[in-house]
């Protein structure tokens, strides 16, 4: 091979380099593109369960308030009332007690200046017997007043709740998308992803007397009037689905 034959097949090659480096990225890109691509038929469903589930959890909260000149013989008084509940309702069956939000803030005259002291203690009664809380409850209203009381859900009650529900939600997206497989005019499905969620409704405090109408009614040892609702457990299930 001569010189010139040499020189004239590397420019051949040079000037065919840059064409075949543009058209190897497309064809990658392109061979990406259909592999990633989204098949037809995939069909996308959501179902959901939910119910009324009776709340089985009472928590009273009970409180005390009073005023003092200072600080300290303010809390050993707070302190005292709160013990004595304590130890009352550490006997009751069925019910436990707890210490609530405590505090101490001052009170000032026109001039700004600190006049007195007032403070309040709270102690928290939670069951599953409402009768037995009631109860308790009235038999403190002599050392404490009730401040609220608040149903909720139990974690026990709510799990059991959603595993029943989540059987009718999976049957509800299963029908789903048997129906809609059919309508399409396709024969049977499977399951490309699927999601279970469950989600429940928080219950609202319900507030039993105001504090003036508890220090009227302090003697009072009757139970108190309970009644509990109920909380609305859902369970979600979403997902998609590959016709067939």
């Amino acid at each position: 091979m001569n010189r010139k034959t040499a020189v004239t097949l590397a420019a051949a090659f040079a000037a065919a380099l840059p064409l075949s480096m543009m058209l190897a990225p497309g064809a990658a890109f392109a061979q990406s593109d259909a592999r990633f691509q989204q098949p037809s038929g995939v069909l996308s469903l959501s179902a959901q369960a939910s119910a009324e589930v009776p709340q089985d959890v009472v928590n009273i909260t009970l409180f005390y308030e009073q005023e003092a000149s200072d600080p300290a013989s303010l809390t050993a008084t707070l302190n005292q009332r709160a013990d004595a509940a304590l130890q009352r309702a550490r006997g009751v069956a069925g019910v436990t007690a707890h210490s609530g939000q405590f505090s101490i803030f001052p009170s000032t005259d026109r001039d700004g200046r600190i006049s007195a002291w007032r403070g309040r203690t709270e102690v928290v009664l939670e069951s599953h017997d409402f009768a037995a809380a009631s109860k308790l409850a009235g038999d403190l209203s002599s050392i404490m007043q009730v401040g609220n009381v608040q149903f909720s859900l139990s974690p026990e009650a709510q799990r059991a709740a959603e595993q029943k529900l989540s059987g009718q939600a999976i049957a509800s997206f299963r029908d789903q998308a048997l129906s809609a497989t059919r309508a399409f005019g396709y024969s049977t499905y499977t399951i490309r992803d699927v999601n279970v969620g469950h989600s429940g409704v928080m219950p609202r405090p319900m507030m039993m007397m105001s504090a003036r109408a508890a220090t009227a009614d302090a003697k009072m040892s009757s139970p108190v009037p309970l009644e509990g609702g109920t909380s609305t457990v859902t369970v979600n299930v979403s997902g998609s689905v590959q016709m067939k």
